[in-house]
């Protein structure tokens, strides 16, 4: 698969000082010129830059790096060490409603001396297609009866609260791995149809496999939620830090225990037909901040350590 890599922007901050010192004529304050710090320069490595895309912003300054965030198409990020201290990563998402066109990336990074270092990056949507899908499903997951309702909007209010959440410290980086080996079976963005009516586009992609078949944490991460779920069926969410999390759904059983850190690789579920299903599969959707993102995406960006 062919990434797109932006050229370097270079970017920096000019910082006056001021300086005293005594004459014949008393004590005088002078401006002394401005000194650039070193230039900050981004780029960017993606599959695309469209809706459902995650994004891997790099940041590299001579000299060094403290700290880097910013805003990137309304949501804040926060930045991770390189391999080197002159260079800095940070893994932002395109959210599949984000509208096509142009957006600033604004980026406030701190070098190793202290200077603070303010820059913009543009990065401009493009437009992107998803195709439809017509699926039967039970009734009672189409429209729920009223029974339900109470235990549906405590379930949206519980994962709202569990997605919100910042970790500080970065879990994935051995970076990002497929949690099955199965075929993938539904892509992500996919416009759903259930039982002729129009619903939410998939938020996730869906793996092939029977009931029982091993799930593996794609990523290393901290076991947030590991419960049974009215559509999303028996489900473990996983926080990787920086505000990325992934969904296992479905599952037939959980393995993984509920504020235990899950290695990558480590088996913490198995694939089961529980919740909104038309047969055994298992279902990741993965989160960048509130953006949802094709997990495909983050595979081609961050699938090894940087």
């Amino acid at each position: 698969m062919t990434l797109t890599r932006s050229p370097g922007l270079a970017f920096s901050l000019l910082v006056a000082f001021t300086v005293t010192g005594s004459g014949t004529a008393g004590t005088a304050a002078r401006q002394a010129d401005p000194i650039p710090p070193a230039p900050l320069v981004v780029s960017h490595q993606a599959r695309g830059v469209a809706p459902g895309e995650a994004v891997l912003l790099t940041f590299t300054a001579p000299g060094g790096i403290a700290s880097v965030r910013g805003t990137a198409f309304g949501a804040p990020f926060v930045g991770f060490a390189g391999d080197s201290p002159d260079t800095w990563h940070a893994l932002i998402g395109i959210d599949l409603d984000t509208k096509p066109g142009p957006s600033l990336v604004e980026i406030e990074a701190r070098t190793v001396d202290g200077s603070p270092v303010r820059a913009g990056y543009p990065l401009t949507v493009v437009p992107k297609t998803f195709s439809t899908r017509r699926l039967s499903v039970a009734p009672e997951f189409v429209t729920p009866p009223a029974a339900e309702q109470a235990r549906i909007e405590r379930e949206r209010v519980l994962l709202g609260r569990v997605l919100a959440g910042v970790s500080p410290r970065r879990l994935w980086g051995d970076g990002f791995a497929r949690p099955s080996d199965g075929e993938l079976i539904s892509r992500f963005g996919v416009r759903s149809v259930f039982n002729g009516q129009p619903r939410a586009p998939h938020r996730g992609v869906d793996f092939r496999g029977a009931t029982g078949t091993p799930v593996s944490a794609p990523a290393a991460g901290l076991v947030v939620l590991a419960e049974d779920l009215y559509f999303s069926g028996t489900t473990v969410i996983l926080d990787h830090g920086l505000g990325v999390f992934s969904m296992l759904c479905h599952l037939s059983r959980v393995d993984a225990r509920k504020g235990a850190v899950a290695a990558r690789g480590e088996i913490i579920g198995a694939v089961g037909a529980t919740g909104r299903v038309t047969g055994p599969h298992l279902h990741w959707t993965l989160r960048i901040g509130p953006a949802s993102v094709d997990p495909m995406s983050v595979l081609a960006v961050a699938g090894r350590p940087q």
